[in-house]
C-alpha cells in the first residue's frame, strides 16, 4: 500500500514540477534553475518506479536513495527560486510540503526496507 501511495505522489509532484517549470518559462523566461529543478523534480518519481522492479532488495534500497537524494535536491532549487523571487512565499510553501512529505515518505520506506533486509 505505501509503495502504491509513494508512486501516486510522486507522480503527481513531478507533474507539478512539470508545471512549474512551464510558469517559469513563461512568466520569467528562467532557462537555467528551471531545467535544473525540472530534472531532480521528476527524476524522484522515475526512481521510486525503478525501484518497484529492483533486481534485489539492495538494488530496491538503492533506487529509493537516489529518489531521496533527488527530492533533496529539489528541495534546494525550490529554496533558491523562493529567495530569487522566481516563486512567491505562497507557491514556495505549497510544493515545498509536499517534497517535504514525499522526502519523509522515502526516508521511512528505506528504513522500513533496510530493516526487512536484516531480518531475512
Amino acid at each position: 500500500m505505501k509503495d502504491s501511495i509513494l508512486r501516486d505522489k510522486s507522480l503527481a509532484f513531478a507533474i507539478r514540477i512539470v508545471n512549474l517549470y512551464k510558469f517559469l518559462l513563461a512568466e520569467h523566461k528562467e532557462y537555467v534553475l528551471s531545467k535544473q529543478i525540472l530534472k531532480s523534480g521528476t527524476s524522484v518519481g522515475a526512481n521510486i518506479r525503478e525501484a518497484s522492479f529492483g533486481e534485489s532488495k539492495p538494488d530496491f534500497i538503492h533506487k529509493l536513495a537516489i529518489a531521496q537524494k533527488e527530492i533533496n535536491e529539489t528541495l534546494f532549487w525550490l529554496e533558491l527560486l523562493k529567495e530569487t523571487n522566481y516563486i512567491t512565499e505562497v507557491q514556495f510553501e505549497s510544493i515545498n510540503n509536499e517534497a517535504i512529505e514525499l522526502l519523509k515518505l522515502i526516508t521511512s520506506s528505506i528504513k522500513t526496507a533496510k530493516r526487512n533486509l536484516s531480518s531475512d
